[in-house]
């Protein structure tokens, strides 16, 4: 149990399972040219909730800084590509004015790819797809993690799974072990290419390797990339040359279960805001299987460019008695909205419904 943190913000949204719709994913935002908030994100259909069962790439759009939210909309189906499933959405504004809206399309163990589809009109249709990811696998992207550097380069950190069998749909064929592989886009998305290298770990005692990577600017041009890991901790690597190359993967100053860290960076004033599970899986911890030790979800602020984390706040505790986890960021004029896939007791899975909560600004900066 955490102490002397205090709970803050507020829910304006909790997407169920219900029939037909076992499980609701973790999504992206992005600001529309009208004022509107968009929203996009997995929605399963059918009776799997598994990674690689049917879901739609669904979205919902706010008018009111994300207090509420409505006009849902279907925006594709993974029929469409003969695919498995279809998940995992980014959001980024392109340079000549569209929407750039990322999501891994998966036809099986042997080929998860993240895809980039544009939108000229704001939403309303979307071009066919390019694929980020040139050479063949199961690349995992995590939602929210597309990001475009100071210089205009685009850059999309993957965890590579290899397979251990030539089955490609079975999950017996899936290897847990993560080697990181970023790639890169000087063309603002037209054509993509690997990093120069890769991240893996060599220690002893994991069977995640690196896992669900994120990336970073900071001030100084140096690229911060964090690493989901069994270790109780998330590992950090860096790089110094706009991601060509990267350090090798060493423990970072963030306890966490086996859950991905995620940051963003305040627009109006430049701090850093990460949020995580701070907990680790230590032994003898009861881990539900509706929570997978992903309790509690906390936010904490950074004036230093990561040296130092202060403010920090509860979303979900442990006391909620759930399992939260895959947060997307996104910052208003006087808040920041927070979505995040969640498993309460009644669900039966951690990855079950999505919530979303919104935190005045004001809120977190006061102690």
């Amino acid at each position: 149990m955490l102490v002397d943190i205090k709970k803050k913000g507020y829910p304006v949204l909790d997407y169920r399972p219900g029939v037909n719709n076992p499980r609701n994913s973790e999504g992206a935002f992005l600001d529309l040219k009208d004022g509107r908030i968009m929203f996009v994100y997995s929605r399963f259909i059918g009776e799997s909730h598994s990674d690689d069962a049917k879901a739609c790439i669904v979205a919902v759009f706010s008018t009111d800084c994300g207090e509420t939210w409505q006009d849902e909309r279907v925006i594709d189906h993974p029929d469409r590509h003969e695919a498995l499933n279809i998940m995992s959405v980014s959001l980024l504004r392109m340079q000549n004015g569209d929407i750039g809206l990322f999501y891994v399309i998966r036809r099986g163990w042997h080929d998860a790819r993240l895809h980039l589809f544009r939108s000229s009109d704001e939403g309303l249709t979307w071009s066919e797809p390019v694929c980020c990811v040139p050479g063949l696998g199961y690349y995992v992207v995590n939602n929210d993690r597309v990001v475009r550097l100071s210089s205009g380069r685009l850059l999309v950190p993957s965890a590579l799974h290899k397979m251990r069998t030539t089955d490609t749909i079975k999950w017996g064929s899936f290897d847990s072990r993560g080697t990181v592989y970023v790639m890169i886009s000087d063309d603002d998305g037209v054509t993509w290419r690997e990093a120069t290298n890769s991240c893996s770990l060599t220690v002893p005692h994991t069977r995640s390797g690196l896992q669900e990577p994120g990336i970073i600017e900071l001030k100084n041009g140096a690229l911060w990339m964090y690493h989901r890991t069994d270790l109780g901790r998330q590992y950090e690597s860096f790089s110094v040359d706009g991601g060509e190359t990267w350090s090798e993967a060493v423990p970072s100053q963030f306890t966490s279960s086996v859950s991905p860290l995620s940051v963003k960076r305040n627009p109006s004033n430049g701090h850093l805001l990460a949020v995580w599970n701070p907990i680790p899986n230590y032994q003898l911890r009861k881990i539900g299987k509706h929570s997978w030790g992903r309790a509690p979800l906390v936010g904490a602020i950074s004036q230093d460019e990561g040296k130092t984390w202060t403010n920090h706040f509860a979303i979900q505790t442990e006391e909620d008695n759930g399992g939260y986890c895959y947060t997307a960021i996104h910052f208003t004029s006087d808040a920041v909205l927070l979505a995040y896939c969640a498993g309460e007791p009644e669900d039966g899975i951690c990855l079950a419904r999505l919530k979303m909560t919104k935190v005045l600004l004001s809120d977190i900066y006061t102690e």
